[in-house]
């Protein structure tokens, strides 16, 4: 696709090289015609040319919960993403190089996470720390996650634009991360880092080379070592980093395979969380209407809170491979073949979701959306996330009548984050 037209038509493109993996699509937020034709024309498509190789596009929702719950012949191993590295194609310097973007490649998907597993070495890792977000412990986090959001929107300044990706989403996130690894609450911004670097290639405005992503990763799985050494010698606690250090199936885990879990469990509970209490500004800005509903009658935030995750949906895809030869829709996907579920598109089908591209906060049924994955992959994470965007929604409306969005968003060029860089708002407080 050639994204010098800044309107690209998907409709005057060959269906047969169509690729809709363009991750300056996502850019510019124009994905959403490039979909829509997919789902209605190709429902189960194949790309045999792209920055991440060939591979299957699947588009509707409920065949994407057809793939997502057979993880017998659509399997998480062979990886997650599109083409690993966060879901961005390698710069041309390393695309040309076999050896370095092998190696970058490496950095996300051939780490042993235990989301790219299928069982039974996926259900017990998992088993491992569910507990952290146990409902017992969900309960007593609310009261800490409610004073940390209103210290946060009380320090915001009222006179004057800033960006609140920084000030708020990443930051009430990391915060939060902090607590679920017990991690130094001073060195919280490093977990951020981290996240970022996990989910950019080099020369994409992170790490400059697979060198210094490299070295970044070590720094993170040489810092959260230390932390597993001191957790092992002592009695279990109720943080992830114990959890590992402890669990019967992960406590003899390989370094690169911990370094895997600890970028799942950094990039589940940052970028997700984070991008869609940013989405959810965003939302509100283009259908005013729907915060005078939550004004009206703040019952509504935590169906709300699902619909912001649906429309945002900040993962947008991920990848399986199929294990056998697969029918799906009328197409044969043969036996090793890359397919990818577009999650963003299967919360826009109106074959499943009524007015499916409006943002509605009294949607019925909000909360049946793709955003969190389906069968035994589902975010572990998911309660915990709704409960942040919940807490944070309800002291908002304390503070502000209306958090005004005065410049385009600046988003990430990714096909598997969808997310934000930049959103430079205004607050106007309540009268």
């Amino acid at each position: 696709m050639n994204m010098n037209n800044p309107r690209p038509n998907p409709y005057e493109l060959d269906l047969e090289t169509f690729n809709v993996a363009d991750p300056a699509l996502f850019q510019a937020g124009l994905e959403a015609p490039f979909f829509e034709r997919l789902r209605d024309e190709a429902p189960v498509h194949y790309c045999p040319d792209s920055a991440f190789g060939p591979y299957w596009s699947i588009t509707r929702y409920h065949d994407i919960m057809a793939v997502d719950k057979d993880h017998q012949r659509f399997s998480s191993a062979g990886g997650i993403t599109i083409g690993g590295a966060g879901g961005a194609p390698m710069p041309p310097q390393v695309q040309s190089e076999p050896e370095s973007r092998d190696q970058v490649r490496k950095a996300w998907d051939g780490f042993g996470m235990f989301i790219a597993m299928d069982p039974p070495k996926h259900d017990v890792q998992r088993a491992t720390v569910t507990g952290v977000v146990a409902p017992p412990n969900l309960a007593s986090m609310e009261t800490v996650i409610r004073s940390r959001a209103a210290a946060i929107l009380d320090a915001l300044p009222l006179n004057e634009s800033f960006n609140w990706v920084d000030r708020v989403s990443i930051e009430l996130t990391t915060q939060m991360l902090a607590t679920l690894f017990d991690f130094p609450f001073e060195d919280r911004r490093k977990l951020t880092r981290w996240s970022d670097v996990a989910t950019t290639p080099p020369g994409m405005g992170v790490s400059e080379t697979p060198e210094a992503r490299r070295a970044e990763l070590l720094e993170c799985l040489e810092y959260f070592t230390q932390l597993w050494n001191e957790r092992a010698k002592v009695k279990p606690s109720n943080d992830l980093i114990s959890m590992l250090a402890h669990g019967d199936s992960t406590k003899h885990m390989a370094p690169l395979e911990f370094l895997g879990n600890l970028l799942l469990l950094i990039v589940g509970g940052n970028d997700t969380t984070r991008n869609s209490i940013s989405g959810g500004v965003l939302a509100m800005n283009e259908y005013p209407g729907e915060l005078d509903k939550i004004k009206s009658d703040q019952r509504l935030i935590p169906n709300m809170v699902s619909e912001v995750i649906r429309w945002q949906t900040p993962l947008a895809h991920m990848r399986r491979t199929t294990t056998v030869d697969v029918e799906l829709n009328g197409q044969l996907i043969q036996a090793g073949e890359k397919v990818v579920m577009w999650y963003l598109s299967g919360n826009r089908d109106p074959r499943a979701i009524e007015q499916a591209d409006a943002f509605r906060v009294d949607r019925s049924k909000a909360r049946q959306h793709l955003s969190f994955g389906y069968g035994i992959h589902r975010c572990m994470g998911n309660r915990l996330a709704e409960m942040q965007l919940r807490v944070l929604w309800e002291e908002i409306l304390k503070r502000f009548e209306f958090i005004e969005v005065v410049a385009p968003p600046e988003r990430t060029y990714s096909t598997f984050i969808r997310g934000f860089k930049s959103l430079e708002v205004k607050l106007h407080p309540r009268r």
